[in-house]
């Protein structure tokens, strides 16, 4: 039976391999992007072309190496096995497709390949749990600036985010109870950085994501705020794991400079150490399969900078990469959306 819908998940993406020319190509059409670094054209050419990828592809691609596997990127074999449960799952009325929005494989290529299956409908699902133009915004821009070339285009349904999508939210307490939590010092929920001007862009009033009370509630303002629908999964996870306020902390990792999202999550790990914590646990619940920033930035990074500010151990809860539940979440989220 031929399938008449299509799914298409997308994750950010991966060098091809560690080689300091794969990485430095990655580096170049993900940091070009000017949903990722907005600023002027010109001078993202300059900075980007001149400073940051000459300079960082050498030292990522050794990071890259710590992080490689015989079978290649965890990033592209934990989506890729997700990929086909999500195809088991869901049967033979959609085809699953799967493709990184920088690098292999393309979304020009994965959507020519849907092109020729003449959908009925598409179901575009970029696995990034809460929306920033950085990340989803991007996805959806490209997308449609390869579909719209099409003289045929389908009936095309974009999820936006899916923070508050129960399954979800389950999915991370599951792997949250694989450890004693009471037994840990402090809890860190941990996503990745953006630029504060990023975030402000959000809201239409003029005023600044400050002024919004992101941390404490999801408004209408606010619903499509980094920093607000951060907090909110935080929330959601904690009250779930019993975990009261003044046990965790949300914090903001992988930053380029000082006006990103605050607090940064390497700088809490280092307070909590010299307030004498001994444990802590990290979520990190911005990314739904471990990478080189859950492997190599909490499990490594924060685990020697905590050791040398008196610290014992830093405990990664892994990310969600082809667990059932996960599966079963996706799966919900397509047939709500189809």
């Amino acid at each position: 039976m031929k399938a008449d819908k299509g799914v298409l998940l997308v994750q950010l993406g991966t060098p091809d391999s560690p080689k300091v020319s794969d990485v430095r190509r990655y580096l170049s059409e993900f940091l070009n992007d000017p949903r990722v670094i907005d600023i002027p054209s010109l001078l993202r050419l300059f900075l980007v072309n001149f400073i940051i990828v000459p300079f960082r592809a050498p030292k990522s691609a050794k990071i890259y190496s710590e992080l490689w596997t015989k079978e290649g990127s965890p990033l592209l074999i934990y989506s890729e096995i997700l990929q086909k449960k999500l195809q088991e799952s869901l049967g033979n009325k959609f085809d699953v497709h799967l493709a990184m929005r920088y690098q292999s494989p393309s979304l020009n290529s994965v959507l020519a390949e849907m092109k020729k299956k003449q959908y009925k409908k598409i179901v575009v699902l970029p696995l990034f749990p809460q929306y920033a133009s950085a990340t989803t915004g991007s996805v959806f821009e490209k997308v449609m600036k390869i579909v719209q070339k099409w003289w045929v285009i389908p009936e095309i349904v974009f999820v936006n985010q899916f923070y508050d999508h129960p399954g979800y939210i389950n999915a991370f307490v599951e792997k949250g109870r694989k450890y004693p939590i009471t037994q840990y010092d402090h809890i860190l929920f941990s996503y990745h950085g953006l630029p504060i001007r990023q975030v402000d862009k959000v809201y239409e009033d003029g005023k600044p994501c400050t002024d919004h009370n992101c941390e404490m509630e999801i408004t209408h303002e606010n619903k499509y705020c980094y920093k607000a629908v951060c907090y909110a999964t935080t929330r959601l996870i904690a009250e779930k794991l019993n975990i009261p306020q003044e046990k965790y902390t949300v914090c903001f990792q992988s930053r380029l400079d000082k006006d990103w999202l605050e607090p940064f999550s390497d700088k809490v790990v280092i307070e909590q150490a010299k307030k004498g914590a001994r444990k802590l646990l990290v979520f990190s619940p911005a990314f739904v399969a471990d990478c080189l920033e859950t492997t190599i930035e909490i499990g490594l990074e924060y685990q020697e900078i905590f050791e040398e500010h008196g610290g014992e151990k830093v405990q990664l809860v892994e990310s969600l990469n082809d667990d059932p539940l996960w599966v079963e979440t996706l799966k919900d989220i397509v047939l709500r959306n189809s």
